[in-house]
């Protein structure tokens, strides 16, 4: 008798384990290569920061858990490139993307831009009129088409916004191009005395939108395009995205 209990237990402990091993077995993870790009996404904030919970939320609504690998820039590109991840975000679109990538639907971002130290006379009116200047740009980083294409520019290039920003205070450069939030953010963090020396230069050049690739080389990159893509409706439509931006003070 003692021993048919046994038995028992033990069945139903087995049958308990095999029934709730597929959902365990079943768990889609998503590899996104990603980089600190503070106030918008980084390691160190909360929930890694809003673009990285709006790409979370878009494919948690569809079954998918998304795992972020951090690395600098030139790094993130190079594993996305080789197959190394399932793609990266966040990324400014050019059509030189689609040429390697499936591109997602956007989501917000902002306004991107030339800063300069607040005391040197600098004005514009077309690339052309930066022909004398010095310019700070990030290595990897898709700015905008027009500026990008200008390669009768004087570009420096930095492995991150933070050195960009020390460059243009020490006088090794005479502009940077970056985003309004993260100038802003990267002066209050890194150099809060310093926050009174630089201005972004009004108005941007643009006022940007993001997104996610997914590289041509990954066997589902269609099939996880197409679920990234309805969940991120999905979060846009029911008010969850501008809960989100709202909740990281956007």
């Amino acid at each position: 008798m003692k021993f048919n209990i046994i038995k028992i237990v033990s069945l139903s402990l087995i049958m308990i384990f095999f029934c709730n091993y597929p959902v365990i077995a079943q768990e889609k993870i998503v590899t996104l290569a990603t980089l600190d790009w503070e106030p918008y996404i980084g390691e160190k904030l909360e929930n890694n920061g809003f673009i990285s919970e709006i790409v979370h939320e878009a494919f948690k609504r569809k079954g998918y858990k998304v795992k972020n690998e951090f690395l600098p820039w030139a790094r993130v590109i190079k594993m996305a490139e080789e197959g190394k991840v399932d793609g990266y975000y966040p990324e400014y679109f050019t059509e030189e993307l689609k040429k390697n990538y499936i591109v997602s639907e956007s989501y917000p971002c902002g306004p991107l831009g030339f800063a300069k130290i607040k005391d040197k006379n600098i004005s514009y009116k077309n690339m052309e009129d930066l022909k004398p200047y010095k310019i700070g740009i990030v290595r990897g980083y898709v700015n905008t088409a027009e500026f990008d294409a200008a390669t009768y520019l004087k570009k420096d290039e930095a492995v991150d916004d933070i050195t960009n920003i020390k460059k243009l205070l020490a006088g090794r450069i005479d502009l940077i191009v970056i985003d309004k939030y993260v100038l802003s953010y990267q002066l209050k963090k890194e150099l809060p005395d310093k926050l009174n020396q630089i201005e972004f230069i009004e108005p941007p050049l643009e006022t940007k939108e993001l997104f996610t690739c997914i590289g041509k080389k990954i066997q589902n990159g269609e099939e996880l395009m197409k679920m990234f893509n309805e969940g991120l409706n999905e979060i846009k439509k029911d008010g969850t995205l501008k809960k989100i931006m709202q909740k990281h003070g956007f």
